[in-house]
């Protein structure tokens, strides 16, 4: 692999370029908490996925596997604490209430299985 330079104020700089996968990878909440906590946390970690171009796309799939246990974990708890549809139409207040709390439960969970480690 042949490495191209510029010059910028004195300083070469390596022309370097995603591969065409991973430019088109697009992150969504979870993939973005994730790379955050990796260039801040993991910078080894981060640098190699990142110098061997599988950065995006591990980002990627933690996203996906982070997207479904936040779904699941709200469901769960959903059937488990009855906050139904019925109770949406009869205390909407409530309803919305105890889902920001599922909701928030659920995301801590996440990060701290998922996200976080």
């Amino acid at each position: 692999m042949k490495i191209t330079y510029h010059e910028v104020n004195g300083y070469l700089i390596p022309n370097l370029k995603l591969p065409p996968e991973e430019a088109s990878v697009r992150l969504g909440k979870w993939g973005m908490l994730y790379k955050s906590h990796l260039e801040k946390n993991k910078k080894v970690f981060f640098s190699s996925l990142f110098s061997q171009g599988r950065f995006y796309h591990h980002c990627a799939e933690v996203e996906k596997q982070a997207r479904d246990m936040f779904d699941m974990l709200v469901e769960q708890m959903k059937a488990a604490e009855g906050v139904t549809e019925q109770l949406k139409k009869e205390n909407q207040m409530e309803w919305v209430q105890r889902m920001g709390n599922i909701e928030a439960r659920a995301r801590e969970m996440v990060c701290e299985e998922i996200i976080y480690i």
